[in-house]
């Protein structure tokens, strides 16, 4: 299974001290470790800027069926933040992205429980990537976008775009419904500069 995979500890300079297998790194309040959020997005016709959102896979041990970003993943050993996201973005999306459309927007920590077992606690690099002529496969999207994309089913439940003012809507109403790390990426004034809302 996917969790047998080991993520690198570092401590609050992002300084590798070790790995640990995945789950582990998870167990009680969570050891400090490396993850990327890559946010895509896009502006429609109407000069409205709009998020590809996923809601994470039923199977995923920490807020399965949540709403959040693009993707969230850890880095492997050795492998740097935007090779991460371009893999990523192909194996749980199914989206080819060129590395020099991505580019990393800040950085944060943070620690939250999920429950009594689970937490976590991860230092968290955002990068942020503008794609146009994406149309997704596994729901209605009315739009001409002309590339479709296939999110892995075991990964990603749904997938859908929104407005960052509909975003903003959602998030005051059902902020329950998304995971921890997208509502602390969403309120940061770093990604509304970075997007241009």
């Amino acid at each position: 299974m996917v969790y047998k995979r080991r993520v690198v500890l570092v401590d609050s300079n992002d300084q590798e001290i070790g790995t640990e297998e995945l789950l582990a790194a998870h167990q009680g309040e969570g050891k400090l470790h490396r993850a990327i959020s890559v946010v895509l997005y896009r502006k429609t016709n109407e000069s409205r800027i709009e998020v590809l959102l996923q809601k994470r896979g039923r199977v995923k041990p920490l807020w399965p069926l949540y709403w959040s970003n693009t993707v969230c993943t850890h880095p492997y050993p050795d492998e740097d933040y935007l090779e991460c996201a371009v893999r990523r973005l192909k194996e749980e999306m199914g989206i080819k992205i060129a590395r020099s459309q991505l580019q990393v927007a800040y950085r944060f920590s943070y620690q939250v429980p999920f429950n009594d077992k689970l937490a976590e606690h991860e230092l968290d690099t955002v990068i942020v990537g503008k794609i146009q002529n994406l149309k997704l496969k596994i729901q209605n999207d009315n739009s001409k976008f002309k590339i479709n994309f296939n999110p892995d089913p075991s990964e990603v439940a749904e997938a859908k775009w929104m407005g960052w003012n509909e975003l903003g809507r959602e998030m005051e109403t059902n902020g329950k419904e998304y995971t921890p790390w997208f509502r602390m990426i969403f309120q940061n004034g770093v990604m509304k500069e970075t997007l241009n809302v």
